[in-house]
């Protein structure tokens, strides 16, 4: 549960503004997106292997630009 304590005499557009940050760097929103919706064990399967793949390539590019 993500929370923040208001300080005194702290404006509510700066509370909220706090709050946003910290319920952006806790990836709270990404997580609901994630669960909106059932997703099959095999889909869920087949696009880390594909993120887990897409991040392979991207590094081996990076060393191979590395050692030109």
């Amino acid at each position: 549960m993500t929370f923040v304590v208001a300080d005194d005499n702290e404006s509510f557009d700066s509370l909220l503004r706090r709050f946003k940050k910290r319920v952006q760097g806790d990836r709270i929103l990404s997580e609901i997106r994630k669960r909106r919706y059932f997703e099959q064990p095999s889909i869920v399967r087949k696009r880390k292997r594909a993120a887990k793949l897409r991040k392979s390539r991207r590094t081996t590019l990076k060393d191979l630009r590395r050692t030109y």
